[in-house]
């Protein structure tokens, strides 16, 4: 067995287990090909465009789908579980407690901390995970990157969209999305 202090493993990838034994701090832990990421509490910001954006896709959404906001588990394996700030799933796919297959949307939005692991970690295990949506959402700007899976597997930048403009979605369903109505009217 290997040895283990205040729940961090040595000497071996981590695996879904390690995860609950991670201590409740308000950080996110999560697990992609068994390398641990460790996310702080998100802020007000992030909070209310996760909000906003999370009400206009369940606005739209479809009967057979579900429409969930972090954190929920999208586990393919046991050695990658990740928590998008916002998913959308084939309610035949989901189980209480977790989703075990990929999602047909999985929506980050940018904190500080987050943007390389958004843009770069969490994208390809999206993309190896066959996630057919990814967006990206930038509450700073604001604005929303899209990509789509393509005929061969891989992520395609299909829109990026910033203030005003509008970005209308026809994957996983029709939605119409404006950067700047994610936000609260004091922020900009």
């Amino acid at each position: 067995m290997t040895a283990m202090t205040t729940g961090i493993p040595h000497g071996r990838p981590f695996t879904v287990d390690d995860l609950e034994a991670m201590p409740d701090d308000g950080n996110r832990y999560e697990l992609i090909d068994g390398m641990l990421l460790v996310s702080p509490a998100p802020g007000k910001r992030h909070q209310r465009t996760l909000f906003k954006l999370a009400i206009a896709l369940e606005e739209a959404c479809p009967k057979h789908l579900l429409v969930l906001p972090a954190p929920f588990a999208v586990r393919p394996s046991r050695s990658t579980e990740l928590q998008p700030d916002v998913l959308v799933a084939r309610k035949a796919d989901l189980t209480e407690k977790l989703l075990p297959v990929a999602p047909v949307l999985a929506v980050e939005v940018f904190s500080p901390s987050s943007v390389i692991n958004d843009l770069n970690n969490k994208k390809a295990a999206y993309e190896r995970m066959g996630v057919a949506s990814y967006w990206v959402v930038d509450p700073q700007q604001p604005a929303v990157i899209v990509f789509e899976l393509d005929d061969s597997g891989y992520y395609r930048h299909v829109a990026e969209v910033k203030g005003e403009d509008a970005f209308q979605a026809e994957r996983p369903f029709p939605v119409r999305i404006v950067p700047i109505a994610l936000l609260d009217s004091d922020e900009f």
